[in-house]
């Protein structure tokens, strides 16, 4: 009995028994697939009538295709042009050297600039065709076989950058010119012209039909986009619905219990002292301010173009003596220093955009030194410069609490921050300071802005 072995290095062969082309040949192969169907998806979706023919496609090499083909075109056409219009239509060889130029040349020019090109070549090959009349005995005529090739090449680019009207009027152009000049063709030479009209004609037919594929592919796509770009706006308006809902029927029906048991607590309760009747009233006031913000915010939850809510009073600078005021009454030692900002006048100079932003600001400071630092002395100024309007909030270490205050936080607020100083383009400055405390500076400028910062 004897055993076949097959050699360890030698390469697997298929079950039909045919060896396996080589990797790199299958690789070269794999990368002229990949960019013919790159070249058939650019022909698809073709581009305007000064862009480049495959001028949109990612791989370089394919941008390149349409000016090798043209220049082999040019450099294939021009000699043999040359050479049939001497020998076969006795032209004189400087003659026939500059006709082939003229004709075949503009080729080049047909990749970013086909109608141009186009223009260029049917003077040329009229040019040349009434050249040739008289000596066209036995031969093609009006048009040589080297002219009808590089028409239809050209013919073919155009109609994938030109428009109906543009195709049809080159195509009765082809027509009229291939009529009128058959009127002197020497009766015994070979006939062009109706040749030349059906081929041009269907060549700038499939260029035309290829074309409006791509246009219609092209529109598909940008429909797509916008119904995309629809559902995920209606989903964004959906979830922004359902958390006003939750919002309107769980923190603004807690703050209005809270309201009202605050109003009512000097009646319902006995005894009370001045000052808890006092802080009563601050928590009320509190409470309803809250409940004014959270129908600003929901009035813009509820938008569908997110402006809503900016119909409504806004607060700003004129406003921060009594949040000031407030944080006061909540156990921080604040004080508020903008005398530059003193006067109604100075406050309507600054934009409502920056306005609100500034108002923001001092009033998530404030929030944050009440949850980190509760009784810590704090400082807010406001000043105003040539362009800007400064805003800075300084506190001092973390006072003796009196009570327990939640610490921890998101950091949402910091981000907030920046995100209403980025939409007025200004900048900001937050961070500790060497002993113990925290500042936050903005520098809003007072340039109107185009963006929202709400």
């Amino acid at each position: 009995m004897s055993t076949t072995s097959t050699a360890p290095d030698q390469e697997p062969r298929p079950p039909d028994g045919k060896a396996a082309p080589p990797a790199g040949l299958r690789r070269v192969f794999a990368t002229v697939l990949g960019g013919l169907l790159a070249a058939g998806a650019s022909l698809a979706a073709p581009a305007g009538p000064a862009e480049p023919l495959l001028g949109r496609s990612s791989r370089r090499w394919v941008r390149l295709v349409p000016y090798v083909i043209a220049l082999g075109f040019v450099a294939s056409l021009i000699p043999v042009t040359t050479q049939v219009l001497s020998n076969d239509y006795g032209v004189p060889g400087g003659l026939a050297g500059a006709l082939a130029v003229a004709q075949a040349a503009p080729l080049m020019l047909a990749v970013s600039r086909p109608l141009l090109a186009w223009g260029i070549v049917i003077v040329a090959d009229i040019v040349g065709a009434i050249v040739i009349q008289a000596s066209a005995s036995h031969h093609a005529a009006p048009w040589t076989p080297m002219v009808i090739v590089g028409y239809l090449a050209l013919c073919f680019v155009l109609s994938l950058r030109e428009g109906r009207r543009t195709v049809l009027g080159v195509w009765l152009v082809t027509v009229a010119s291939g009529l009128v000049l058959d009127m002197f063709r020497p009766s015994d030479s070979q006939a062009t012209s109706v040749l030349m009209i059906v081929l041009s004609g269907g060549v700038l037919l499939f260029g035309a039909l290829l074309r409006e594929r791509g246009e219609a592919q092209r529109r598909l796509v940008e429909q797509e986009t916008i119904n995309e770009a629809e559902r995920s706006r209606r989903t964004l308006l959906e979830e922004r619905a359902r958390i006003a809902r939750e919002l309107h029927d769980v923190v603004a029906h807690h703050m209005s219990v809270i309201t009202v048991q605050a109003d009512s607590a000097p009646y319902r309760l006995q005894g009370l002292t001045p000052e808890a009747c006092e802080e009563f009233g601050s928590i009320a006031a509190g409470a309803r301010e809250s409940l004014a913000e959270m129908r600003r915010l929901l009035a813009v939850l509820r938008s569908e173009d997110a402006t809503g809510g900016e119909r409504a009073p806004q607060p700003g600078l004129g406003r921060l003596q009594q949040l000031v005021e407030a944080t006061v009454r909540g156990g921080v030692p604040a004080e508020l220093s903008m005398p530059e900002l003193a006067l109604v006048g100075e406050l309507t100079d600054v934009p409502p955009a920056v306005d609100l932003s500034a108002y923001r600001i001092v009033q998530e400071a404030l929030a944050n030194v009440v949850r980190h630092a509760p009784g810590a002395r704090t400082q807010i100024s406001v000043s105003k410069d040539e362009d800007a309007l400064l805003v800075i909030v300084v506190n001092g270490p973390a006072g003796e609490r009196t009570s327990p205050v939640e610490t921890t936080g998101t950091g949402h607020g910091l981000i907030g921050m920046h995100e209403r100083v980025r939409l007025v383009g200004g900048t900001l400055d937050v961070g500790p300071l060497p002993g113990g405390g925290f500042r936050v500076a903005a520098r809003l400028p007072l340039a109107e802005s185009d963006s929202p910062s709400s």
